[in-house]
């Protein structure tokens, strides 16, 4: 059985590989595609088959996926753009043959006032037209959209933003590829969608407190108008139609719209997921 994970030269895509490979997965089964296929020469070193797959290079996909039988579509990260180049992955996998499809979608793609989901509904929908067997792992927020940002918290002193007391079923990202890993190489996903979030579900407040205990400085939550976060997301360097959609994802996480309460990453990888705790004490205490 082959397996081509797209976006492989992303972290996603890579996780997922990873995945894969530590599951024993043959790497002689498993296809990276990638824009650059430079990018990952270590995989090919290891045996996996790399293929250059670029989302907009049309042409160029059915030659990318011949011989697939499963195909992981890593969602691309153009704005704008997406819907036509996911539609153009799934439309070649119709074509060439591909057995079935797997998609990193969004949480409650389908029914949700998240700007960033809108192009998710729209690929999931392309890709149910195409009529091959598929399945969609709607991702929670990554833990890594806010760990990330710890040197900042610590800086300022406080964690921006627009959530009030909206709980987020964050999780980390090597989970949800873990997870994706087992959809692509274990039976009864055909159909299926996931809604795929952490067992614990946080709110900002409760991320100011764990980086604050964590690292034994002060750290606030500072709640503030949608407008404001977006000004200040925008003097942090982020351009400003960016800056506008993760302010209004804020003011949607406030609504609700990233509570996944469904337990089903859990599930996939037969564990309970890590927690935001852990997650936040790795990254202060991991060796320099």
């Amino acid at each position: 059985m082959s397996i081509l994970v797209t976006g492989a030269s992303g972290q996603l895509g890579r996780a997922v590989i990873e995945h894969l490979l530590s599951s024993g997965t043959p790497a002689a089964d498993i296809v990276a595609g990638a824009r650059t296929p430079s990018a990952i020469d270590g995989l090919a070193a290891r045996g996996v088959d790399v293929r250059r797959l670029d989302y907009s290079d049309t042409a160029s996909l059915p030659l990318a996926l011949e011989g697939i039988d499963t195909l992981l579509l890593v969602s691309g990260n153009e704005f704008g753009q997406r819907v036509q180049q996911h539609t153009a992955v799934a439309q070649a996998a119709a074509q060439v043959g591909v057995s079935r499809l797997v998609y990193t979608s969004a949480p409650h793609a389908d029914a949700t006032p998240l700007a960033l989901a809108a192009d998710h509904a729209a690929t999931e929908a392309a890709i149910r037209d195409t009529g091959l067997p598929a399945t969609f792992l709607r991702n929670g927020w990554y833990f890594e959209n806010y760990t990330s940002q710890i040197p900042t918290y610590l800086e300022l002193g406080a964690v921006f933003g627009s959530a009030g007391d909206g709980a987020i079923s964050g999780a980390s990202r090597t989970e949800l590829a873990e997870a994706a890993a087992v959809v692509l190489t274990t039976d009864g996903h055909d159909d299926m969608t996931y809604e795929l979030g952490g067992d614990q579900a946080f709110t900002l407040s409760e991320l100011a407190s764990l980086v604050a205990a964590a690292s034994g400085r002060e750290v606030v939550y500072r709640d503030v108008p949608e407008e404001e976060y977006a000004a200040i997301l925008t003097g942090a360097g982020l351009p400003a139609p960016v800056a506008d959609v993760f302010a209004q994802t804020d003011v949607a996480i406030r609504d609700g719209a990233l509570l996944i309460d469904t337990g089903d990453l859990s599930r996939l990888i037969g564990r309970p997921t890590t927690t935001l705790a852990d997650a936040v004490d790795e990254v202060l205490h991991e060796p320099v």
